[in-house]
């Protein structure tokens, strides 16, 4: 629990987007490669939840942003950055990122999720239902996969934790079965 005092205390006790004090809860910006203090920052649920679910966005709660876009903080800046591309249509948005500064390194990391594409050039990865999966989503197989370059089967039923998506490609995405980091495609994966 030392990472969540650190950010407690990093922040003041509130969220890092909204300013609120209730609910809060660890978040780490994708694509998670660090975590820690410097890869996650302390959000509301309500915040949390929007992120995840850009269907359930609230424009009109994202006018907090006009504060914390300041933030000295990267992983702010980054999620900032994101949700400003996101709402951007809504006019107002597009305000603040002309304002924004990231430096080359933290504007990679921001337009690393591909937040920042047109609706029809984002790549967006798909289970065989069709749900979404993001960075850190959790799949299970639905048929037994034979890995490339080994002798290893990968079995139907065998969860695989906190993936990481192909940027480039909607089709694969990576996890560790068995200790190994493997590519498998969406097609035969379902999301937990």
């Amino acid at each position: 629990m030392a990472l969540l005092e650190d950010l407690l205390e990093r922040s003041g006790g509130v969220c890092e987007l909204s300013g609120v004090a209730d609910d809060l809860v660890i978040y780490e910006v994708p694509p998670v490669s660090t975590g820690g203090l410097d890869g996650s920052i302390l959000i509301s649920t309500t915040c949390k939840n929007q992120i995840e679910n850009p269907e359930t966005t609230d424009a009109n709660h994202w006018r907090c942003l006009n504060d914390s876009m300041w933030s000295e903080h990267d992983a702010v800046k980054v999620v900032v950055w994101r949700m400003l591309n996101r709402l951007k249509s809504e006019g107002w948005p597009q305000d603040l990122l002309d304002m924004m500064y990231l430096e080359d390194e933290t504007l990679a990391w921001a337009k690393a999720t591909g937040e920042d594409g047109e609706e029809g050039e984002k790549i967006v990865h798909r289970d065989v239902n069709g749900n979404i999966l993001e960075n850190g989503d959790s799949v299970v197989l639905i048929k037994d996969l034979k890995v490339k370059g080994s002798s290893m089967v990968a079995k139907q039923g065998t969860a695989v934790r906190r993936i990481s998506l192909d940027h480039d490609n909607a089709e694969y995405i990576e996890g560790k079965v068995d200790g190994q980091q493997i590519v498998i495609i969406t097609k035969y994966v379902k999301k937990l």
